[in-house]
C-alpha cells in the first residue's frame, strides 16, 4: 500500500482528533481495543496504511538529507491530530481511569462490556461466514477465553522489560479485539506504567514508548498482509478474540486469590465471574451503563456503514459507506 492510499481527504482533523481520543481512552481499559475504535471509526485501513509509510525507503531519503522526499512520504496531515487526540486522551484520562478502575470498576466495566458487544456485531458484520472463518473465529475465542484468564505476571521494571513489554502491548493495541492494556495487566506492568505516565517518569515512559515504535512497525506489515491475503479469517479470529476477551471485563467478579504488590498493596491475582444482586439497584444502574455503551458503539458504527442492524432500520438518506480494511 503506497502513501496516497492513506490519503486524510474525507477526514477532517477535528475527527481524526476525537477518533484518536476515543482510541486512547479504550486502550486505558484493560479488555479493550483501540484497534477496534479505529476500525469502527472507519480509519483502519488509512491508519495501517500510515504506520507502513515508515519503512527502508524513508530511512534511505533521510540518509541522503532528502527532506522534502521524506517528509512527503509520511501522511502527516492524518497522523498528527490522529496522534494528538491518542496523546490528549492517556494524558489527561489516565488518573481517571484510575480512580474509575479502583472505585467504580462495575459501572466501567459495565459501559465498555456493552461496547464490546456492539464491536462484536459491528466488526462481524464484514466477515463472510465460510467454515474456515467459523473455525477462525471459534480457536481465536477460545485462545482469548485461557489469555484473559492467567494470572499477572510478577516481572520486574527494568527498562528492557519494559521495552518489550511496549512493543507486545502496541501489537494488540492495533489489533480489533485485543488489549493493549490488558497485555501489559498480564505482564504486570499496567499499573506501573499507569502511574508512570500519570506522573510524567520519562525513565519509564521512554522505554516502553521506544518498544512500542518497534513493535508497531513490524506488526503493522504482518498485520495487513494477513488481511490482503487472508481477510475473512483474520478478521473471524479478531472477532473471537473480543468475544473470548468478555471474561476479562465481565462486572460482578469475586476474588479468589491476592497478593502483596511492590507497594505493600494487597492486589487480586485470581477472580471468578459471579452473577450479580438484582435485588439491588447497582446492578440496574450498570445494566443501563451496558446499554447506553452498546448503543452508542452502534451508532457511531451506522454513521460510518449505515448497515447496523440496530439502527437499520431507522433508514438513511445517505448512502452508506462500505467499511474496509488493509
Amino acid at each position: 500500500m503506497q502513501p496516497s492510499d492513506t490519503s486524510p481527504r474525507t477526514f477532517s482533523a477535528i475527527r481524526l482528533f476525537f477518533t484518536g481520543f476515543a482510541m486512547g481512552i479504550a486502550d486505558l481499559i484493560p479488555g479493550v481495543s483501540g484497534g477496534t475504535m479505529a476500525f469502527i471509526l472507519g480509519i483502519y485501513e488509512q491508519l495501517l496504511g500510515a504506520i507502513k509509510s515508515f519503512n527502508l525507503n524513508l530511512l534511505r531519503l533521510i540518509a541522503k538529507l532528502q527532506w522534502r522526499e521524506a517528509l512527503g512520504q509520511i501522511p502527516w496531515r492524518f497522523l498528527i491530530p490522529l496522534g494528538f487526540g491518542l496523546a490528549a486522551a492517556v494524558l489527561s484520562m489516565a488518573r481517571l481511569m484510575q480512580y474509575l478502575l479502583e472505585n467504580q470498576p462495575v459501572y466501567l466495566f459495565s459501559f465498555f462490556f456493552g461496547l464490546i458487544i456492539a464491536s462484536i456485531l459491528a466488526v462481524g458484520l464484514t466477515v463472510n461466514w465460510r467454515p474456515t472463518a467459523l473455525v477462525s473465529l471459534l480457536i481465536g475465542t477460545i485462545a482469548a477465553y485461557i489469555i484473559v484468564g492467567l494470572v499477572p505476571l510478577n516481572m520486574p521494571n527494568d527498562p528492557v522489560t519494559l521495552f518489550f513489554s511496549g512493543a507486545i502491548a502496541i501489537m494488540a493495541m492495533i489489533l480489533p479485539g485485543i488489549s493493549g492494556s490488558f497485555i501489559l495487566l498480564i505482564l504486570g506492568q499496567y499499573a506501573y506504567v499507569l502511574n508512570a505516565v500519570s506522573d510524567l517518569n520519562l525513565l519509564v515512559v521512554l522505554p516502553v514508548a521506544a518498544g512500542a515504535v518497534v513493535g508497531l512497525l513490524g506488526f503493522a506489515r504482518v498485520l495487513s498482509w494477513l488481511l490482503n491475503h487472508y481477510h475473512d479469517v483474520t478478521v473471524a479470529a479478531l472477532v473471537g478474540f473480543m468475544a473470548g476477551s468478555l471474561r476479562k471485563i465481565w462486572p460482578w467478579k469475586e476474588v479468589l486469590e491476592t497478593m502483596v504488590d511492590r507497594h505493600g498493596e494487597i492486589v487480586p491475582i485470581r477472580e471468578r465471574n459471579i452473577l450479580p444482586d438484582f435485588a439491588g439497584p447497582e446492578v440496574w444502574i450498570a445494566l443501563g451503563l451496558a446499554i447506553i455503551g452498546f448503543l452508542l458503539l452502534s451508532f457511531i458504527d451506522h454513521l460510518q456503514t449505515g448497515k447496523n442492524p440496530i439502527f437499520r432500520g431507522f433508514g438513511s438518506r445517505t448512502k452508506p459507506k462500505a467499511r474496509t480494511t488493509a
